[in-house]
């Protein structure tokens, strides 16, 4: 990519569009465009047509959307696929008219069949039934990547698909609501500490294994992928390791500090049984994650401690503004 080429991150805010901006920042891209969803909102199909028009971009990195945990895509589902297939819609189509050179659009491994073999290959998108509790979500998603195929094919575009494993880092959600297992493990292990709490209630039965890339790492393939990379097949960017979630909570109390008792809900729902993705592509491109899962998790709680308003209440630290 040019360095003074126009560039456009969608969602900017959020875990992954924040890890984007700084890898751009970092790599000296000087011409970056982001918008806050108060400022521009995606689903609105004028407003986001306009900005376009008007902006005329060479690159648009997709990673806005709405995001959340089981508890959040168990209530919300038809907030899920509604807000997302909108989304998506809009800047795909918009990035056509303007002829934006090459979009970014990033998926999710929920994409994948819940009992798909493991790892999961890109060639396994569906071949099976989805996981249910994200079901809403993930064909959204599936969608999102059809489009941009669909594209490719009929208007001859540049749209490239990727498909992250579990992430985590700066400007995560840790809201117990809305947020994924090892965000909400932070918070929980935290607050027991800040309580004294003898023990720790933990969601499932702590065998499902699940993989973890830390943003900063997802960022670097995003950039690497947009330079390297213009098939239309979907392609996974992960670590090729996993763990049980049971040994991701012991981790998370030790970097944290807490050290009383991990206890296991066996009534709440575990999801899907394995999530671990083959990244033998993106391998063979020349691109593997850099980040350890422990100091990746001393960062992120760091992080944490500076910039949540719980926490930083409790340490006496100013908030930042924007931080989530």
């Amino acid at each position: 990519m040019d360095k003074f080429a126009n560039i456009f991150v969608a969602g900017h805010r959020g875990l992954v569009g924040s890890a984007i901006l700084r890898a751009l920042t970092r790599e000296g891209f000087r011409k970056v465009v982001c918008r806050t969803s108060a400022e521009l909102d995606l689903r609105e199909t004028a407003d986001v047509r306009r900005f376009f028009e008007e902006r005329r971009f060479d690159y648009v990195f997709l990673a806005a959307a709405k995001v959340g945990g089981i508890v959040a895509n168990n209530d919300y589902p038809a907030d899920f696929i509604r807000d997302n297939l909108m989304i998506q819609t809009n800047v795909i189509e918009a990035s056509r008219r303007t002829g934006v050179g090459k979009l970014l659009f990033l998926g999710s491994t929920c994409i994948y069949p819940k009992l798909a073999p493991q790892p999961l290959r890109e060639s396994y998108l569906l071949t099976g039934a989805l996981e249910p509790t994200n079901e809403p979500y993930a064909i959204a998603k599936i969608a999102g990547i059809k489009m941009c195929q669909s594209y490719n094919r009929q208007y001859g575009t540049n749209y490239i698909s990727v498909m992250p494993t579990n992430l985590y880092g700066p400007h995560d959600n840790f809201d117990f609501a809305q947020s994924h297992v090892l965000p909400a493990l932070i918070r929980k292990f935290h607050e027991a500490k800040l309580q004294d709490s003898p023990y720790v209630t933990v969601w499932g039965t702590g065998t499902p294994r699940r993989e973890f890339l830390h943003a900063d790492d997802l960022a670097d393939a995003c950039l690497f992928l947009m330079d390297r990379y213009d098939a239309g097949d979907i392609i996974n960017v992960g670590t090729g390791e996993d763990l049980p979630i049971s040994e991701l909570a012991s981790r998370v109390a030790s970097v944290v500090g807490y050290r009383g008792d991990i206890r296991y809900d066996t009534q709440k729902p575990d999801g899907t049984p394995r999530k671990l993705v083959d990244v033998s592509k993106l391998t063979a491109l020349g691109w593997t994650a850099r980040t350890g899962l422990d100091d990746g998790l001393r960062r992120t709680y760091e992080w944490y401690l500076q910039n949540s308003a719980e926490a930083s209440s409790r340490y006496g630290l100013p908030e930042r503004q924007g931080s989530r």
